[in-house]
């Protein structure tokens, strides 16, 4: 029979490809969104897209579902690996309270993502499928009793997640879950660079989403409300807005260059 170390060094390699399949195809979804902004930006036919919208237009494209298919795989990849970091606590956070929020958070990632890939899954079956925008899903949340608030608390939530991640880019603390002793020092160079952009790419987007969700609720009204797309067409609508976009674009195009530096280089303690 397998001795249990031997168990324990199959399980960490399992654990290993999940994260790191799961790293590469949420970087592969932030690439095609700012791809398909930077060509909007240029005026070369993209488009402000977010991340449904994003599968949608890959589903679509020749091979579409073979590379969809493929991609699906890796974001179930990616929720269950938010799921082992969040509830198994694979990487051994512990039960403190800012502990504790932390894995919360990871679990609600892993939900985010499993939804996603799921969407993936429905357009295999239909790649003409469409999905409610940010008013479409704001008017559905406050509909129902409370729904004002809890639209103001995503709001919250998605600026706070927005400042962090313009937190992690000016701080540099990604470095420390890298391992940068697999990498020269021209590597680390060059990806913490690349990451620094697109953190702070994503991070503005996610904080003017929240923006818009806040005056949608203080308003009541879900037409105020901005999804990923609409965020990008509002700042594309700004003086020197192309020059803008194509900013925020190549930032986001770095932020799935970063998911993929994870994939690569990313601390995996199990």
């Amino acid at each position: 029979m397998p001795s249990l170390q031997c168990l324990l060094r199959h399980r960490r390699r399992l654990i290993v490809i999940i994260a790191r399949l799961g790293y590469t195809a949420k970087g592969l979804v932030y690439l095609l969104i700012g791809v398909l902004a930077a060509l909007g930006a240029a005026g070369l036919g993209g488009d402000n897209v977010g991340t449904k919208e994003a599968l949608a237009h890959l589903a679509r494209q020749p091979f579409g579902t073979l590379m969809l298919g493929a991609l699906v795989l890796g974001l179930y990849a990616y929720a269950a690996w938010r799921g082992l970091q969040g509830l198994f606590d694979v990487e051994h956070r512990g039960r403190s309270w800012k502990a504790l929020g932390t894995r919360l958070a990871l679990v609600i990632s892993g939900g985010i993502y499993a939804s996603l890939g799921w969407y993936g899954v429905e357009l295999l079956d239909d790649p003409q499928e469409t999905t409610g925008g940010a008013e479409e899903r704001t008017a559905m949340l406050m509909s129902h009793p409370g729904g004002v608030w809890l639209v103001a608390i995503l709001g919250a939530i998605f600026i706070g997640v927005g400042l962090r991640q313009s937190w992690r880019a000016l701080a540099r603390s990604y470095l420390n879950r890298w391992r940068q002793q697999d990498m020269s020092q021209r590597q680390r160079d060059l990806a913490s660079g690349l990451s620094r952009w697109g953190l702070a790419a994503r991070g503005l987007v996610f904080a003017l989403i929240g923006s818009f969700l806040l005056v949608a609720a203080w308003q009541v009204d879900p037409a105020k409300a901005e999804g990923f797309g609409g965020t990008l067409d509002t700042l594309a609508a700004q003086p020197f807005g192309p020059w803008l976009l194509a900013a925020v674009a190549g930032g986001l195009m770095n932020y799935g260059t970063y998911c993929v530096i994870n994939a690569r280089f990313r601390k995996v303690k199990v």
